[in-house]
């Protein structure tokens, strides 16, 4: 992949509590493994938890973007694990819906990066709100993180629902996380794949893997420590890294020019439309 064609992915989900964003800190890790340039933008603005993952604590936010005129690069932050991030702030309520000025501030910001990576991973937050459609409409690839709970599956059809009928994005990848095998698996994925058939038309979904349930992910989480980089020949690392090396072999969306200006330009572009 060429430097000056970064592949956006979103990861995200109908409903929290499903390991969305222990997925995009481990898949961030393995691309990262793999010799890519990864940056992790956490986009669960209000509630954001990526440097809590990582046991990171740094001084600088996407609040101190909006608010207090720092660049970008001083905002990104470098991880011991080879990966960078772009950090939000928890607890401020002012961050969970942006507002069109916002929006353009971090179209700009977002701009500078586009040379110097390969990957950027945004990590959402869950459910339908204007920031977690947002971040799924200005990216390339929309990875929907579900789990065997029917909570799960019926908040996942939700948000496919409303930005299928509302935005006319109709392909998403899925990753089936927290199952007993791939028999089970696959039973959550049919039983996702056809309420959008029968419901919907024209949504493509596909199985990009599953994560089995793995007791080593929840002591790696208790320890702010990636699974992948703590435990990795557990299970759940080893089928990160087998999903990772799918992602690395997408290509490029073919109705884009591979710019992330370029979708953050088209999004407000569709809102001045709407509006």
């Amino acid at each position: 992949m060429s430097s000056n064609l970064p592949q956006v992915i979103s990861v995200t989900s109908g409903k929290g509590g499903v390991g969305k964003t222990n997925m995009s800190v481990n898949l961030a890790y393995s691309l990262s493994a793999a010799g890519k340039k990864v940056v992790l933008l956490d986009a669960d603005l209000g509630l954001a938890n990526v440097d809590v993952i990582l046991g990171l604590a740094p001084e600088h936010n996407l609040f101190h973007l909006f608010n207090e005129d720092v660049t970008l690069d001083t905002i990104l932050f470098d991880t011991p694990y080879g990966f960078r991030i772009l950090p939000a702030s928890s607890g401020v309520s002012d961050m969970v819906n942006l507002d069109r000025g916002q929006k353009l501030d971090l179209l700009d910001a977002m701009d500078s990066l586009e040379e110097d990576i390969d990957f950027l991973i945004v990590d959402t937050g869950a459910g339908i709100n204007d920031n977690v459609l947002y971040f799924n409409l200005a990216v390339q690839e929309r990875l929907l993180v579900i789990t065997p709970e029917p909570t799960s599956l019926t908040d996942a059809y939700a948000l496919i629902k409303v930005l299928k009928l509302q935005h006319g994005v109709e392909r998403f990848r899925v990753l089936v996380n927290m199952v007993e095998d791939q028999k089970v698996a696959k039973d959550v994925y049919i039983k996702l794949l056809n309420a959008c058939d029968h419901f919907l038309d024209g949504i493509s979904l596909d199985l990009v893997g599953f994560i089995p349930f793995d007791l080593n992910v929840r002591n790696s989480v208790i320890a702010q420590i990636p699974f992948c980089h703590k435990f990795p020949k557990t299970p759940a690392s080893m089928a990160v890294r087998q999903t990772a090396q799918k992602i690395n072999a997408w290509q490029v969306a073919s109705n884009s020019d591979g710019n992330i200006k370029f979708f953050w330009k088209k999004l407000l572009f569709q809102e001045r439309s709407v509006a």
